[in-house]
């Protein structure tokens, strides 16, 4: 997953890469929200999918099911374990509907890290279109984003609608409330591959799938947007490791080798940001986000990678307003799942969330996919043995 330039609500090349759910989809999560204990065996990776049977249309919902149109067999680039690639999908929407929950399902779990649903708007469909066309195969590949370069996407209409990652199921919120989807959208759909257990050799191809659930909605359908809220990482090497990547420098230089500029200059943009004058390392990183308009909170969860330990959200901090919005003390990656609030939160301009992350360079080590790299500084990247660190939340605008 990849971190807009600011504070964005919709995302396009210059979006968060990291990826949906968990089904973020559209929607909150009536699941409770116990964590797994913070062992090695909490991180293993790619245990599992989106099983769960989907539940029913409720009124006024309909299924509208996708997939992608030929079995994908990924390809990183030379050296890398990584790939995200994405793929046009027509919804063949013909009026206005809103997206009140969707279901991914990947065909390929040993190999489906995570994946991003966008939605594009009419006005960007040519450029998506064009960017398909001119590219070989399947899609194209797609690090940091829609990798579209059309004005309309690259300028943010591209709208992220939906998560996947590992232990994820459909998730719903009970308020009247969905993303909007105009007639005549597309769906981009980015998925990332990661090779590890392979060394990056092919391992079976993948045909993964998606569920819609729309509906017409009504005057009062509240309209929903994705807002990532991200602290940087400056995971030093462990007391006991050593070698050339364990230089912060080196190893940004190895990210930008293997993601392109835009995803290596995310560390040190991340630092300025967030307002630090200089990188902190060490296990434990935090930055507050300014909410720069009236909106309502309703859900979210947290993103990190097999290094991660804990992540929490919270607004306005040190306060005597404070409150903890999202919080997994014990972070498991195979159990990424979207957290709705008991009750929506209206934030404005004049509060702070504030996101804290810890990660654990020990967890190298002990996790079968990590433990044969050599050793390095964790910065922000794209790949799984990178890290990332972000809080997605669920909001809606209000006009006060």
């Amino acid at each position: 997953m990849k971190k807009p330039h600011g504070p964005q609500w919709k995302f396009g090349a210059a979006a968060t890469a990291l990826v949906t759910a968990f089904t973020v989809a559209a929607c909150g999560s009536d699941r409770d929200s116990g964590a797994a204990p913070a062992s090695a065996g909490s991180h293993s990776g790619h245990a599992g999918g989106s099983s769960a049977p989907p539940r029913p249309p409720r009124a006024g919902e309909r299924f509208v099911d996708l997939k992608m149109a030929e079995a994908y067999t990924p390809a990183p680039p030379e050296g890398g374990t990584d790939e995200y690639r994405c793929q046009t999908i027509d919804p063949g929407l013909t009026k206005a509907a809103f997206l009140t929950g969707t279901q991914f399902t990947p065909e390929n779990v040993a190999i489906a890290h995570h994946a991003i649903v966008y939605a594009v708007p009419p006005s960007g469909a040519a450029a998506v279109r064009e960017q398909d066309a001119k590219t070989p195969g399947l899609g194209w590949r797609c690090f940091g984003g829609t990798g579209v370069d059309g004005a309309e996407v690259e300028e943010g209409d591209a709208a992220w609608v939906d998560t996947w990652a590992p232990g994820a199921t459909e998730a719903l919120l009970t308020q009247d409330a969905g993303y909007k989807l105009e007639p005549g959208s597309l769906l981009i759909l980015q998925i990332h591959y990661n090779l590890l257990a392979t060394d990056g050799k092919p391992a079976g191809s993948d045909r993964s799938a998606v569920r819609l659930r729309l509906t017409d909605g009504t005057p009062q359908t509240r309209e929903l947007v994705t807002w990532p809220v991200d602290a940087p990482t400056d995971l030093p090497c462990a007391a006991d490791e050593s070698g050339p990547l364990c230089d912060r420098a080196a190893s940004i230089a190895d990210v930008t080798k293997r993601f392109g500029r835009d995803v290596g200059d995310m560390a040190d943009r991340q630092v300025k940001e967030c307002g630090q004058s200089a990188p902190k390392p060490g296990d434990t990183q935090t930055c507050d986000h300014k909410v720069p308009e009236p909106m309502t909170l309703f859900a979210g969860f947290g993103h990190m990678h097999m290094l991660g330990r804990a992540i929490k959200v919270e607004l306005n901090p040190g306060t005597a307003n404070a409150k903890v919005v999202l919080d997994v003390p014990r972070f498991n990656f195979d159990d990424q799942r979207l957290m709705t609030l008991p009750s929506p939160v209206e934030i404005g301009p004049g509060d702070t969330l504030r996101v804290t992350c810890t990660h654990d360079a020990g967890l190298r080590k002990l996790l079968p996919q990590l433990r044969k790299l050599p050793p390095r500084y964790v910065v922000w990247g794209d790949g799984t043995s990178d890290e990332m660190c972000t809080g997605i939340m669920t909001v809606s605008r209000r006009k006060s």
